[in-house]
């Protein structure tokens, strides 16, 4: 069974930061559209956005389907095991709303405004619930547990690595 470990950790709970940096500057330029319309500074952001999770939030579900969930499937709890189904169910859901949100963000990174402004809305506000329910989910229950497994993972090795040596 292979475990997350704590580098993984690390970088799973930067992209955590990271991803809802990116959420608030989400709502920010969607409000701001909606009120103001678009501009120079918005039309950037958007395309930084888009740029953001269509690579680093896609490559961080990658990293938890790979060192996070199995291990938790394979050795948790029932309620454990349906909470990380949860969330694989989750990262379907964001996917299939970001495949609508994506072009619609870099369309107005260059300035088309095809979409129909009240469904983007939509999209953000879908997005936006779905990715912040999704990191306290994973914040509040599985990654705790993860870490607690990686943990007891290492005391076990430990004796055994001092058996060797003795």
């Amino acid at each position: 069974m292979t475990t997350a470990a704590p580098s993984h950790f690390k970088a799973l709970d930067a992209c955590h930061l990271q991803i809802q940096e990116h959420l608030v500057q989400l709502q920010r330029m969607a409000k701001h559209m909606e009120i103001e319309g678009m501009n120079a500074q918005d039309r950037k952001l958007a395309g930084e956005i888009e740029a953001f999770f269509s690579s680093t939030s896609r490559e961080h579900h990658a990293q938890e389907e790979t060192h996070v969930f199995p291990p938790l499937l394979a050795t948790g709890t029932e309620e454990m095991k349906g909470v990380v189904q949860c969330l694989q169910q989750d990262h379907g859901f964001i996917e299939e709303n970001w495949i609508e949100l994506a072009p619609q963000l870099r369309a107005l990174s260059e300035g088309n405004f095809w979409f129909d402004a009240a469904e983007f809305q939509h999209n953000v506000a879908l997005f936006l619930e779905l990715m912040n329910g999704h990191i306290a989910l994973e914040e509040s229950m599985i990654y705790p547990e993860s870490k607690m497994l990686w943990a007891e993972a290492i005391a076990r090795r430990i004796p055994q690595q001092s058996r060797k040596t003795a």
